[in-house]
């Protein structure tokens, strides 16, 4: 590092502060074109308990060494791990109690905010919520006007409380540009507490009520330490004699102005992936102008991300988790494996391993080439290349060059996979190894076009902090009714662009980097845009953003203190209701006088066996699965009876949700499912339902019956059974409609949207009408209705039904449950296979990796096909070949179709199509994938299985639910097997008193 004459104020300062190193870099971007890359210098040093204090050691040191005047510097821009590390650490020093007001009306009763949390975390940050009137619908609507007295009411409440953190969060409120209720609300809450910090979950997350809403809380919680902790940045920064602004960089790489992080800190969280990518591509410059691949390798991991052509990082696609909580604000992509520089090199059984284990920062004692005796990746590579200079090479000279080159395998191997899972498209593409441990990866990689190590990349992260841009995102929701898309997307782009320089960006170096639109399911003239826009920061307002306030405390925290976990223990009601892995084999599900009683345990097995059975389709099952549970855990009873025991006379009765995932999302259910069954036996003068029955038991409907027929609820038994044994997209794609013994089965029928309004149809022609009808009401009442079917007869039931599905899906979940323990996820379908009947009933059709996805949206359905190439989905060693050769594809309409293998010359061979059940299955853990979240690189096993003898027994059942069903007339159904009749859990496991 040497000295340079700096006079003009040019020069820019990164400092990213990792979890075991601190790096700092002093930079030029105007002579980013020489040589040095414009580097005037640089530091690294390891991260200390008090990051404040290795923040401003990195800068005096790199000043010293470099000669550099503080006058000289335009810019500090931080890359931090303090915000995530007080919530991984559940440290209650740092984490304020927070209340929630959700501005919701009749909606979201059953998941109440954190329900999905841990215990620990959320008895540490949750200390009140209510839920009180407001809210829109998906088209703009009022679900209900704000109530001002309702809620100085609860101000009055979270006062005597002493909280003083509190989160407004309201139905579809990112949309909200008119009523603008959560601005509204808060307003409220600052008149009536004094001091009071109010997060609105519109500026921290987009659409997804509970992920938004989970944000947000966090974002609140670590408010107050994140004012102190800008304010310990600032305040020694300017001692210094640094007269600029500071600035923290976002989960996005780019700048958050120090006041911005001290409001939206959940928005740092994800940020030091993201500078090691953008660092790196500063490095390499005008050299690549295409998407790369980043590997950082480090002494324990190797994080790998996606850095696109727009020069942000692919972002992950729909959820992020953090410390349990699952959130939706917009985090880069990265897939991490156990190997880095001090990862642990073995032979086991003949057969090398490298990592996950890993020495770590103890590298320099505990590595044979600087004198220790622990075999690591850093030995290898020098045994491998001794001129690295890299500790004493004699000392691993007993490391054979058989040994060395089965080490670059396996390391090879590993490598490629990631970045292979990582890739959007099959085509090559650059890929750049950055890190302190990038030494150990090698110089060519299958799938790359080029490898690339390039200087300075040890501290590549500080640098992409200190080149961060400016950035704005616009998510929302538009009637294309009246403009075209393309009318909009120039009106959003607009404001896209206006809001990053607001944000401190030069306007003529704004440009849109990202452009989604996705037109809304069973929603007529509704499109949601989300529109990126990036640009250059403007350092001649840089001092708009030098003197900048951060309200609070105005004393300095100086002395930042480490971080600490406080001891806790669990409460005898936060003791898990889940068996442990070890317990799963010896498990017996209570069933007593031919009546099962669902646990927690039995919940989780159903709740993985619907999605599987779903075949894509019918929505994920998680916040269904999030009421029940609550149902259970406040002592509510959940019975299930066999078919085969209902009497002639029983009347079963059916019920579910309809209408658009997007809305689902976020509108989440209130009593309108129960409601619809209400309102049904109020007109109904046939009597009421003795039982519940699903109506489909694939996805979120699985769980539905279930629900209904809880003790809370309308507290009768649930049949082990549905009217599909898998998902259809519509109603008339039903056994009973199938066996056409009357018409129509469903009517009457009730809709309701859970504020107010029913719509009830005591007669139709057909079911086919009844779908009709339902289909165009649902626009008008919020796009997600409960709905309630009339019931059927016990005799009926007993013909129509496809039986023991709850306890196939139980079975199934259970398989799942038992190949994670074992670890032999690799082979959880064919675990799968012995529970649906064995390989006469079912089959494993295809292995593979996703390489092709196509959508599109006709009618109110999702339309595609998926396209998925032979590939080895286990993570087996370097010499293991893929099982299958070749392509399939599967056709869906929001379900599997068909599944047909792709010959070379053209040509296609059909391996299932429906009814039979064509489930594709995530290969890393063993759950189902819905059409929605397939992307390219998936590692997948797709399953087939034997349709119900309801369906194949006669033309109708496979006119209705085979390939004709879907306007494939072209296919011939043809059975995967033999249909094993599922087994049922109350006969194997009844108890009689």
């Amino acid at each position: 590092m040497g000295s340079v004459p700096i006079s003009s104020k040019t020069l820019r300062i990164g400092v990213d502060v990792g979890g075991t190193n601190t790096d700092g870099v002093i930079l030029d971007p105007s002579r980013a074109s020489e040589p040095e890359k414009g580097i005037i210098a640089w530091h690294k040093s390891p991260t200390t308990p008090n990051p404040s204090a290795g923040i401003i050691s990195a800068i005096q040191t790199m000043f010293t060494s470099a000669s550099v005047s503080p006058d000289s510097i335009a810019s500090v821009t931080i890359g931090t791990t303090h915000f995530v590390n007080a919530v991984v650490t559940r440290d209650s020093t740092r984490l304020s109690s927070v209340a929630v007001l959700r501005l919701c009306g009749p909606f979201s009763k059953h998941a109440p905010p954190c329900v999905d949390w841990p215990a620990d975390m959320r008895r540490l940050i949750l200390g009140y919520y209510a839920l009180v009137k407001g809210g829109l619908e998906v088209d703009g609507n009022l679900i209900s006007a704000l109530d001002e007295a309702e809620i100085r009411r609860e101000c009055a409440i979270i006062k005597s409380k002493g909280i003083k953190s509190v989160v407004v969060n309201g139905v579809f409120s990112p949309i909200d540009t008119i009523e603008k209720q959560e601005e509204r609300a808060a307003a409220i809450i600052r008149e009536e507490i004094q001091g009071v910090d109010v997060v609105l979950s519109a500026e921290v997350a987009n659409l997804g009520f509970l992920e938004r809403e989970n944000a947000a809380i966090l974002n609140a919680s670590i408010l107050a330490f994140a004012k102190k902790t800008i304010r310990s940045f600032q305040e020694p920064i300017h001692k210094l004699g640094l007269k600029c602004p500071v600035f923290i960089t976002q989960n996005d790489g780019t700048l958050l102005s120090g006041d911005a992080a001290a409001r939206l800190p959940i928005r740092t969280f994800s940020s030091g992936p993201t500078n090691s990518m953008r660092g790196a591509a500063f490095l390499v410059g005008s050299e690549i102008k295409e998407a790369m691949m980043v590997v950082d390798v480090g002494g324990t991991t190797t994080d790998v991300g996606l850095l696109l052509a727009n020069g942000f990082p692919r972002q992950q696609a729909a959820y992020s988790e953090l410390s349990g909580v699952r959130m939706n604000f917009s985090c880069p992509d990265v897939k991490s494996v156990g190997l880095g520089g001090g990862s642990l090199v073995r032979t086991i059984a003949g057969k090398m391993t490298v990592g996950p284990e890993s020495v770590g920062y103890k590298l320099p004692d505990k590595a044979l080439v600087f004198g220790g005796d622990v075999h690591t990746a850093t030995d290898y590579t020098v045994a491998s290349d001794p001129s690295l200079g890299i500790g004493n090479a004699s000392l691993v000279a007993k490391i054979t060059a058989s040994e060395a080159a089965e080490y670059k395998a396996t390391v090879n191997k590993m490598l490629e996979k990631v970045i292979d899972t990582m890739k959007t498209s099959p085509e090559d593409l650059p890929v750049l190894l950055v890190g302190g441990g990038a030494v150990i990866a090698p110089d060519t990689l299958l799938g790359a076009s080029q490898v690339l190590k390039p200087k300075w990349s040890g501290v590549a992260n500080a640098i992409g902090a200190a080149m961060a841009r400016v950035s704005a995102v616009i998510d929302t929701v538009k009637s294309t009714e009246t403009k075209n898309t393309k009318q909009l997307l120039e009106e959003i782009s607009a404001e896209a662009v206006g809001k990053t320089v607001e944000a401190g960006a030069i306007r003529e170096s704004v440009k849109i980097v990202e452009v989604e639109t996705l037109p809304l399911q069973y929603i007529a003239h509704k499109t949601r845009f989300i529109i990126r826009a990036a640009g250059d920061f403007d350092f001649s307002r840089a001092s708009d953003f030098e003197h900048l306030h951060i309200p609070g405390s105005e004393e300095a925290d100086d002395e930042m203190k480490e971080f600490n976990q406080a001891s806790k223990e669990k409460t005898e009601n936060e003791v898990e209701s889940v068996v442990k892995e070890e317990e799963i084999e010896a498990y017996k599900p209570r069933v007593e006088n031919r009546t099962w009683y669902i646990s927690e345990t039995d919940l989780s097995w159903i709740t993985i066996g619907c999605y599987i059975l779903g075949t894509g389709g019918g929505g994920s099952p998680y916040s269904s699965m999030l009421r029940m549970r609550s149902i259970l855990r406040a002592g509510g009873v959940i019975k299930v009876t066999n078919p085969y025991d209902l009497k002639d006379d029983d009347l079963i009765g059916c019920g579910g949700g309809a209408g658009s995932p997007t809305v689902g999302i976020e509108k989440l259910q209130g009593d309108e499912m129960l409601q619809a069954q209400e309102e049904l036996y109020a007109l109904f003068k046939g009597g009421r339902a003795t039982h519940m029955i699903a109506l489909e038991i694939g996805g979120g409907n699985g769980l539905q019956g279930m629900i209904l027929g809880a003790s809370t609820n309308m507290d009768i038994p649930t049949v082990d059974g549905d009217w599909m044994g898998r998902a259809y997209p519509t109603k008339w794609q039903t056994t009973p409609v199938v066996f056409d013994e009357r018409q129509p089965v469903f009517c009457p029928i009730v809709m309701t949207d859970g504020n107010g309004n029913v719509v009830y149809m005591p007669k139709a022609k057909s079911d086919l009408t009844v779908e009709k009808v339902f289909r165009a009401g649902l626009a008008q009442l919020g796009s997600h209705v409960g709905c309630a079917e009339g019931p059927v007869t016990g005799a009926e039931t007993k013909r129509w039904v496809v039986e023991h599905t709850i306890s196939l899906s139980w079975r199934i979940g259970r398989a799942v449950a038992k190949a994670r323990k074992n670890n032999r996820i690799d082979n959880v379908a064919e675990s799968i296979i012995d529970e649906v009947g064995g390989p006469e009933t079912a089959q494993v059709l295809f292995k593979g990796k996703i390489v092709g996805v196509e959508r599109t949206l006709r009618m109110g359905h999702v339309y595609g096909e998926v396209i998925i190439e032979g590939a080895d989905i286990s993570d087996g060693g370097a010499d293991k070949a893929s099982e299958f050769s070749g392509k399939i594809k599967i056709p869906f309409k929001n379900e599997n179709i068909a599944a047909m293998k792709m010959n070379e010359d053209g040509s296609e061979d059909v391996l299932a199509t429906v009814p039979d059940l064509i489930a594709v299955i995530d290969a890393q853990n063993g759950e189902a994938i819905g059409t929605p979240e397939y992307r390219y690189g998936l590692l997948v096993t797709v399953l087939g299985i034997t349709a119900s003898d309801r369906w194949t027994s006669t033309p109708r059942g496979i006119e209705i639910g085979g390939p004709k069903g879907f306007g494939l007339d072209h296919l011939e159904y043809k059975p995967i097997g033999k249909f094993v009749k599922p087994k049922s859990v109350i006969d194997e496991y009844s108890v009689d008193s």
